[in-house]
């Protein structure tokens, strides 16, 4: 099912800034496909301020050196592709423009959308002064003659020959996707930790961990705590809440509007949640938060995403849903939209992240042997126990998203390794750690990560070395993300268990010493 854009959306088709003069005689401008996936099935006219462009004048760009007439665009197997993410320029046989600001209107129709108008002002600016560009390639910018291109370039520009960026053992194409303007590859060492018993409820077993860092010590310490853990029985992992979000904003006239609309959303979401998971066989909306704040209705759209991190997804069924809301909603007028309004912190760490989960919420446990823990890392249960309370006056006194040592180079490592979005770290560092000393004198240590956001399908996951490591995982296939999740807790929960004990035991200076120093 393909979803009804609404007027305010279909400006979202013109892409601002892309109004110019041609070199000699004409004008263009660029059309990018942000809604659905449809065909273009005619262009009947453009018009600029008063002029008028007929058909007869327009051609269109189908990339590849292709060019077609807009007379020639039709339903009758003369149709144009027109997927989501796909521009075309559109060229004008008409006089120059002034510069300055120009009013554009076009006329167009698609086999699911039925005719559209849209209507938007762009600008003529003058030319800027020249500046290198980075070469590409209209035709195929993955290939050798491009990205060769692009490497001479890079070594022009700088002045030096660059040996190791320039080498790479994969197939350039398979990038097309996750990287543009390839040009090399950045080479991180990869390390092994573990292997690491899971008694998870998805992860079940030993795994060999990969850990791309150039960080010392790092592998080792990780390595460190996940012996400790084995002797111990192992590390007990649970994936305790799953959702990704979107967050629109809304924006009324007065605070009565907003709240009247928040209430209308909550009355419809039997009706909006078709609409939302029509641009995806995976998203499914779970349910919707609204926050209400001044003028404006903030509304939280929560979905589970299957094996994919879903940031995209939840972007587009997101975008489906509200384009249905502003159709249909009747009530006081919707000043402004935006698709989204920085409340679900995409990329930012956050309490209400902490709060309601973003991605996989997972909790890593374990009891520690007291013998041990006092042969293997010289401290006490009660030790590193008293030394979590000082910790937590530390993190609460500093606003710290995270009350443990080190929970982001873990995470880190592993998504380098496993083509994550590295990105994420920021959101998936939070962290609460707790421990206690059991009533047998052991140590029970936890740490729950309220929004760590995986994926072992999409992304980056596929790719050369990263899926290899997915694979040294068994991670790779259908239904495997969240036991990735449970073994990234399980890793998470070792290194909180390794850091603790070196600086209780004040083995943490002389391990940098003697593994982290690069002399």
């Amino acid at each position: 099912m393909v979803f009804t854009p609404s007027p305010m959306l279909l400006k979202l088709l013109y892409t601002r800034g892309s109004l110019h003069n041609l070199p000699h005689s004409g004008v263009a401008f660029s059309i990018k496909n942000r809604l659905d996936n449809v065909n273009l099935t005619g262009f009947k006219q453009v018009q600029i301020g008063e002029v008028v462009i007929p058909a007869e004048k327009i051609h269109v760009d189908l990339g590849n050196g292709e060019r077609r007439a807009a007379t020639d665009i039709n339903a009758d197997g003369r149709a144009i592709e027109l997927p989501v993410g796909r521009s075309l320029e559109v060229f004008l046989d008409t006089p120059r423009l002034a510069e300055g600001m120009h009013p554009v209107q076009i006329w167009f129709s698609t086999d699911a959308f039925g005719d559209l108008h849209v209507e938007v002002e762009d600008a003529i600016v003058g030319l800027a002064s020249f500046k290198p560009h980075i070469p590409r390639s209209q035709e195929d910018d993955y290939s050798e003659a491009a990205i060769a291109a692009r490497q001479r370039f890079a070594e022009e520009f700088s002045g030096k020959q660059f040996q190791h960026l320039k080498r790479y053992s994969f197939d350039p194409h398979v990038l097309k996707g996750n990287c543009e303007h390839f040009t090399g590859v950045a080479q991180i060492p990869v390390g092994l930790a573990g292997p690491l018993l899971v008694n998870g409820e998805h992860a079940q077993g030993e795994f060999l961990i990969p850990m791309a860092t150039t960080e010392g010590t790092l592998v080792a310490s990780y390595n460190r705590g996940m012996q400790v853990l084995n002797l111990c029985g192992g590390v007990k992992c649970t994936v305790i809440g799953d959702a990704m979000q979107r967050a629109p904003v809304f924006v009324f006239s007065d605070a009565r509007g907003a709240r009247d609309f928040g209430k209308w959303v909550e009355e419809s979401i039997e009706q909006i949640r078709p609409q939302a998971e029509s641009t995806s066989s995976v998203a499914k909306l779970q349910y919707i938060d609204t926050y209400l704040s001044n003028k404006f209705a903030y509304l939280r759209f929560n979905f589970s995403t299957g094996d994919a991190a879903g940031q995209n997804m939840v972007g587009r069924a997101t975008f489906a849903a509200c384009s249905w809301i502003l159709e249909n909603y009747r009530g006081a007028k919707v000043e402004h939209f935006y698709l989204e309004s920085n409340f679900a912190t995409d990329k930012k760490a956050s309490q209400i992240n902490v709060m309601r989960t973003r991605g996989k919420r997972v909790v890593a446990e374990a009891v520690v042997k007291r013998d041990v823990l006092q042969q293997r890392m010289r401290v006490t249960p009660e030790q590193l126990a008293y030394h979590g309370q000082v910790s937590n006056v530390g993190a609460f006194l500093s606003g710290a998203n995270n009350n443990g040592a080190h929970s982001a180079n873990g995470i880190t490592a592993m998504f380098i390794a496993t083509g994550q979005d590295v990105a994420n770290v920021s959101e998936s560092s939070a962290g609460v750690l707790y421990s206690e000393v059991t009533a047998e004198g052991d140590l029970y240590i936890s740490i729950t990560i309220p929004s760590l956001i995986v994926a072992t399908h999409g992304g980056g996951t596929g790719l050369a070395t990263q899926n290899e490591c997915l694979e040294m995982l068994g991670c790779v296939g259908r239904g495997t993300v969240r036991k990735f999740a449970e073994i990234v807790a399980g890793v998470v929960l070792a290194g909180e268990l390794s850091l603790g004990a070196a600086i209780s035991s004040s083995d943490w200076v002389s391990s940098h010493e003697q593994y982290g120093r690069n002399r």
